[in-house]
Protein backbone atom coordinates (compact mmCIF):
# COMPACT_ATOMS: atom_id res chain seq x y z
CA UNK A 1 0.00 0.00 0.00
CA UNK A 2 2.83 2.38 0.70
CA UNK A 3 4.45 1.61 -2.27
CA UNK A 4 0.99 2.37 -4.24
CA UNK A 5 0.95 5.73 -2.40
CA UNK A 6 4.76 6.41 -3.50
CA UNK A 7 4.43 6.21 -7.12
CA UNK A 8 1.28 8.46 -7.25
CA UNK A 9 2.82 11.06 -5.24
CA UNK A 10 5.97 10.39 -7.85
CA UNK A 11 3.94 11.19 -10.62
CA UNK A 12 2.14 14.24 -9.13
CA UNK A 13 5.39 15.53 -7.95
CA UNK A 14 6.73 15.34 -11.92
CA UNK A 15 3.50 16.89 -13.02
CA UNK A 16 3.82 19.67 -10.73
CA UNK A 17 7.15 20.47 -12.34
CA UNK A 18 6.72 20.93 -15.74
CA UNK A 19 3.63 22.76 -14.38
CA UNK A 20 5.86 25.28 -12.05
CA UNK A 21 8.29 25.72 -14.97
CA UNK A 22 5.27 26.75 -17.31
CA UNK A 23 3.56 28.96 -14.38
CA UNK A 24 6.72 30.91 -14.80
CA UNK A 25 6.96 30.82 -18.40
CA UNK A 26 10.62 28.83 -18.76
CA UNK A 27 10.48 26.72 -21.82
CA UNK A 28 12.90 24.87 -21.56
CA UNK A 29 12.92 23.99 -18.00
CA UNK A 30 9.47 22.83 -18.77
CA UNK A 31 10.81 20.73 -21.52
CA UNK A 32 12.92 19.02 -19.79
CA UNK A 33 10.32 18.38 -17.03
CA UNK A 34 7.84 16.86 -19.17
CA UNK A 35 11.15 14.54 -20.66
CA UNK A 36 11.51 13.23 -17.37
CA UNK A 37 7.78 12.76 -16.56
CA UNK A 38 6.76 11.16 -19.98
CA UNK A 39 9.68 9.00 -19.46
CA UNK A 40 8.46 7.18 -16.23
CA UNK A 41 4.53 7.72 -17.19
CA UNK A 42 4.74 7.31 -20.98
CA UNK A 43 0.24 6.98 -20.72
CA UNK A 44 -0.59 10.36 -18.48
CA UNK A 45 -3.52 11.82 -19.65
CA UNK A 46 -1.97 15.10 -19.09
CA UNK A 47 1.08 14.50 -21.46
CA UNK A 48 -0.42 15.61 -24.75
CA UNK A 49 -1.71 19.44 -22.82
CA UNK A 50 1.52 20.12 -21.58
CA UNK A 51 3.07 19.52 -24.12
CA UNK A 52 0.80 21.92 -26.30
CA UNK A 53 1.98 24.53 -23.85
CA UNK A 54 5.71 23.91 -23.85
CA UNK A 55 5.45 24.16 -27.69
CA UNK A 56 3.41 27.59 -27.14
CA UNK A 57 6.27 28.74 -25.11
CA UNK A 58 9.00 27.72 -27.48
CA UNK A 59 6.98 29.29 -30.70
CA UNK A 60 6.86 32.77 -28.76
CA UNK A 61 8.51 35.44 -30.42
CA UNK A 62 7.95 39.17 -30.62
CA UNK A 63 8.35 39.33 -34.79
CA UNK A 64 5.34 41.21 -35.61
CA UNK A 65 2.69 39.60 -37.95
CA UNK A 66 3.47 40.35 -41.50
CA UNK A 67 -0.17 39.54 -42.70
CA UNK A 68 -3.81 39.51 -41.24
CA UNK A 69 -3.45 35.60 -42.64
CA UNK A 70 -0.33 34.73 -39.80
CA UNK A 71 -2.61 36.15 -37.00
CA UNK A 72 -5.84 34.41 -37.83
CA UNK A 73 -3.23 31.38 -38.03
CA UNK A 74 -2.41 31.98 -34.59
CA UNK A 75 -5.54 33.00 -33.76
CA UNK A 76 -6.98 29.57 -34.35
CA UNK A 77 -4.37 27.71 -32.58
CA UNK A 78 -4.47 29.79 -29.71
CA UNK A 79 -8.34 29.45 -29.96
CA UNK A 80 -8.28 25.26 -30.84
CA UNK A 81 -5.14 24.06 -29.18
CA UNK A 82 -3.14 26.30 -26.27
CA UNK A 83 -6.35 27.46 -24.55
CA UNK A 84 -8.09 24.47 -24.08
CA UNK A 85 -4.82 23.08 -22.87
CA UNK A 86 -4.31 26.09 -20.58
CA UNK A 87 -7.61 25.37 -18.79
CA UNK A 88 -6.81 21.54 -18.48
CA UNK A 89 -3.69 22.20 -17.05
CA UNK A 90 -4.21 25.01 -14.71
CA UNK A 91 -8.17 24.88 -14.43
CA UNK A 92 -10.58 27.99 -15.94
CA UNK A 93 -9.38 30.86 -13.21
CA UNK A 94 -5.32 30.07 -13.59
CA UNK A 95 -5.75 29.13 -17.44
CA UNK A 96 -7.57 32.24 -18.17
CA UNK A 97 -4.40 33.86 -16.96
CA UNK A 98 -2.05 31.87 -18.56
CA UNK A 99 -3.62 32.54 -22.23
CA UNK A 100 -3.88 36.29 -21.25
CA UNK A 101 -0.41 36.62 -21.02
CA UNK A 102 -0.13 34.77 -24.50
CA UNK A 103 -2.96 37.17 -25.66
CA UNK A 104 -0.76 39.79 -24.78
CA UNK A 105 2.77 39.05 -27.11
CA UNK A 106 0.43 38.36 -30.27
CA UNK A 107 -1.65 42.06 -29.27
CA UNK A 108 1.91 43.27 -29.40
CA UNK A 109 3.07 41.81 -33.03
CA UNK A 110 -0.65 42.55 -34.31
CA UNK A 111 -0.08 46.21 -33.81
CA UNK A 112 1.04 47.27 -36.99
CA UNK A 113 -1.72 45.04 -38.87
CA UNK A 114 -4.69 47.82 -40.22
CA UNK A 115 -8.62 47.64 -39.19
CA UNK A 116 -10.17 45.31 -42.31
CA UNK A 117 -13.92 45.32 -42.25
CA UNK A 118 -13.93 41.97 -43.59
CA UNK A 119 -11.17 40.38 -41.41
CA UNK A 120 -12.22 42.70 -37.93
CA UNK A 121 -11.22 39.35 -35.62
CA UNK A 122 -7.88 39.61 -37.48
CA UNK A 123 -6.60 42.73 -35.54
CA UNK A 124 -5.00 43.98 -31.90
CA UNK A 125 -7.79 44.95 -30.38
CA UNK A 126 -9.68 41.16 -29.60
CA UNK A 127 -6.04 39.84 -28.60
CA UNK A 128 -6.29 43.50 -25.86
CA UNK A 129 -9.50 42.60 -24.52
CA UNK A 130 -8.83 38.66 -24.07
CA UNK A 131 -5.54 40.03 -21.88
CA UNK A 132 -6.96 42.03 -19.93
CA UNK A 133 -5.25 45.17 -21.09
CA UNK A 134 -8.47 47.59 -20.99
CA UNK A 135 -6.50 50.94 -22.12
CA UNK A 136 -4.44 49.48 -24.24
CA UNK A 137 -7.30 47.74 -26.23
CA UNK A 138 -9.34 51.59 -25.88
CA UNK A 139 -5.81 53.40 -27.26
CA UNK A 140 -5.73 50.38 -30.27
CA UNK A 141 -9.14 51.69 -31.32
CA UNK A 142 -8.44 55.53 -31.03
CA UNK A 143 -6.36 54.83 -34.35
CA UNK A 144 -8.83 53.44 -36.20
CA UNK A 145 -10.24 55.59 -38.48
CA UNK A 146 -13.95 56.52 -37.83
CA UNK A 147 -14.49 53.63 -35.09
CA UNK A 148 -17.44 55.20 -34.06
CA UNK A 149 -18.82 54.37 -37.20
CA UNK A 150 -18.00 50.74 -37.73
CA UNK A 151 -19.73 47.99 -35.18
CA UNK A 152 -16.84 45.89 -34.83
CA UNK A 153 -14.41 48.91 -32.98
CA UNK A 154 -17.46 50.83 -31.60
CA UNK A 155 -18.23 47.81 -29.32
CA UNK A 156 -14.67 46.76 -28.77
CA UNK A 157 -14.16 50.64 -27.35
CA UNK A 158 -17.60 50.16 -25.20
CA UNK A 159 -16.17 47.17 -23.54
CA UNK A 160 -12.66 48.63 -22.96
CA UNK A 161 -14.45 51.77 -21.32
CA UNK A 162 -16.61 49.55 -19.59
CA UNK A 163 -13.97 48.05 -17.66
CA UNK A 164 -12.01 51.11 -17.26
CA UNK A 165 -14.54 52.87 -16.04
CA UNK A 166 -18.34 51.13 -15.24
CA UNK A 167 -21.95 51.45 -17.10
CA UNK A 168 -22.48 55.01 -16.65
CA UNK A 169 -20.09 56.84 -19.05
CA UNK A 170 -20.55 54.06 -21.61
CA UNK A 171 -24.51 54.71 -21.83
CA UNK A 172 -23.84 57.26 -25.76
CA UNK A 173 -21.41 54.09 -27.16
CA UNK A 174 -24.29 51.89 -26.42
CA UNK A 175 -26.83 53.96 -27.95
CA UNK A 176 -24.76 54.63 -30.57
CA UNK A 177 -24.39 50.76 -31.10
CA UNK A 178 -28.00 50.22 -30.66
CA UNK A 179 -28.34 52.57 -33.79
CA UNK A 180 -25.84 51.41 -35.82
CA UNK A 181 -26.37 47.18 -35.11
CA UNK A 182 -28.97 46.53 -32.99
CA UNK A 183 -28.75 42.78 -34.40
CA UNK A 184 -25.17 42.23 -32.44
CA UNK A 185 -26.38 44.27 -29.70
CA UNK A 186 -27.50 41.34 -28.01
CA UNK A 187 -23.68 39.92 -28.02
CA UNK A 188 -21.87 43.23 -26.54
CA UNK A 189 -24.82 43.04 -23.21
CA UNK A 190 -23.55 39.24 -23.16
CA UNK A 191 -19.74 40.62 -23.34
CA UNK A 192 -20.38 43.18 -20.58
CA UNK A 193 -22.57 40.73 -18.16
CA UNK A 194 -23.44 44.07 -16.51
CA UNK A 195 -26.39 43.11 -13.73
CA UNK A 196 -28.33 46.72 -14.14
CA UNK A 197 -27.93 46.70 -17.83
CA UNK A 198 -29.31 42.43 -18.08
CA UNK A 199 -32.24 43.63 -15.55
CA UNK A 200 -33.29 46.83 -17.97
CA UNK A 201 -33.05 44.09 -21.41
CA UNK A 202 -34.97 41.68 -19.63
CA UNK A 203 -37.86 44.38 -19.07
CA UNK A 204 -37.72 45.85 -22.19
CA UNK A 205 -37.51 42.52 -23.71
CA UNK A 206 -41.32 41.60 -21.69
CA UNK A 207 -43.38 45.41 -22.29
CA UNK A 208 -41.71 47.34 -25.42
CA UNK A 209 -44.13 46.13 -27.94
CA UNK A 210 -42.55 46.67 -31.51
CA UNK A 211 -41.88 44.45 -34.23
CA UNK A 212 -41.16 41.74 -32.44
CA UNK A 213 -37.37 40.95 -34.28
CA UNK A 214 -34.06 42.66 -33.14
CA UNK A 215 -34.79 45.87 -34.55
CA UNK A 216 -36.05 46.25 -31.90
CA UNK A 217 -33.18 46.72 -30.30
CA UNK A 218 -32.30 50.31 -31.85
CA UNK A 219 -35.59 51.19 -29.40
CA UNK A 220 -33.78 50.41 -26.03
CA UNK A 221 -31.67 53.85 -25.53
CA UNK A 222 -34.76 55.71 -25.44
CA UNK A 223 -37.05 53.34 -23.38
CA UNK A 224 -34.25 53.52 -21.22
CA UNK A 225 -34.95 57.27 -20.40
CA UNK A 226 -38.88 56.39 -19.70
CA UNK A 227 -37.38 53.82 -16.85
CA UNK A 228 -34.44 55.54 -15.98
CA UNK A 229 -34.34 59.25 -16.79
CA UNK A 230 -31.03 59.64 -14.72
CA UNK A 231 -28.81 58.41 -17.76
CA UNK A 232 -29.90 61.45 -19.69
CA UNK A 233 -27.08 63.21 -19.08
CA UNK A 234 -24.79 60.30 -20.41
CA UNK A 235 -27.31 59.24 -23.07
CA UNK A 236 -27.21 63.06 -23.83
CA UNK A 237 -23.27 62.55 -24.89
CA UNK A 238 -24.79 60.12 -28.17
CA UNK A 239 -23.06 61.80 -31.69
CA UNK A 240 -25.38 61.64 -34.34
CA UNK A 241 -25.41 58.40 -36.13
CA UNK A 242 -28.31 57.03 -38.79
CA UNK A 243 -30.76 59.93 -37.35
CA UNK A 244 -33.38 56.73 -38.29
CA UNK A 245 -36.39 57.17 -36.04
CA UNK A 246 -34.88 55.14 -32.99
CA UNK A 247 -32.21 57.73 -32.18
CA UNK A 248 -34.83 60.59 -33.06
CA UNK A 249 -37.20 59.50 -29.90
CA UNK A 250 -34.29 59.11 -28.01
CA UNK A 251 -33.39 62.99 -28.67
CA UNK A 252 -36.83 63.64 -28.00
CA UNK A 253 -37.25 62.30 -24.71
CA UNK A 254 -33.97 63.81 -23.53
CA UNK A 255 -35.40 67.30 -24.93
CA UNK A 256 -38.48 66.23 -22.74
CA UNK A 257 -36.97 65.55 -19.67
CA UNK A 258 -34.98 69.00 -20.07
CA UNK A 259 -38.66 70.81 -20.10
CA UNK A 260 -39.54 69.29 -17.24
CA UNK A 261 -36.70 69.85 -15.39
CA UNK A 262 -37.19 73.53 -16.46
CA UNK A 263 -40.91 73.16 -15.88
CA UNK A 264 -41.86 74.29 -19.38
CA UNK A 265 -45.42 72.82 -19.31
CA UNK A 266 -46.57 73.80 -22.47
CA UNK A 267 -43.57 73.02 -24.10
CA UNK A 268 -43.86 69.47 -22.65
CA UNK A 269 -47.54 69.01 -23.76
CA UNK A 270 -46.14 70.09 -27.36
CA UNK A 271 -43.13 67.47 -27.87
CA UNK A 272 -45.47 64.93 -26.00
CA UNK A 273 -47.57 65.01 -28.80
CA UNK A 274 -44.69 64.27 -31.34
CA UNK A 275 -43.55 61.34 -29.09
CA UNK A 276 -46.47 60.14 -29.27
CA UNK A 277 -47.07 60.30 -33.47
CA UNK A 278 -43.41 59.13 -33.33
CA UNK A 279 -43.49 55.34 -31.61
CA UNK A 280 -47.44 54.74 -29.53
CA UNK A 281 -45.52 52.24 -27.07
CA UNK A 282 -42.98 54.53 -26.52
CA UNK A 283 -44.74 56.96 -25.71
CA UNK A 284 -47.54 55.01 -23.29
CA UNK A 285 -43.83 53.81 -21.66
CA UNK A 286 -42.77 57.44 -21.17
CA UNK A 287 -46.58 58.09 -19.70
CA UNK A 288 -46.38 55.55 -16.95
CA UNK A 289 -43.61 56.85 -14.96
CA UNK A 290 -45.03 60.57 -15.38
Amino acid sequence: MQLDIFDHSRDVMLRNDVVDALERREASLASAAWRAFANEFPHDDTLSALAVLIEALEGSTVAVFAAHDALRDARRTLDHDIEPAARRVFGERAGTMWVAAVCRVMALRAARLPFRGDRDEDHAVPLWLRAGDWQAAADAVGRIESWRRIPASLAWMAEARYRLEGLEPIWALLAEFAWLAPARYGELTRRLADPSLDKLRKQFDAGFEGDGDVADLAWFPAWVLTEKPGVARWLGQAQPSRDGAPERAMRLLLELIGLERQGRHRDVVDRRKVLRDTHPVLYGAYLRTR
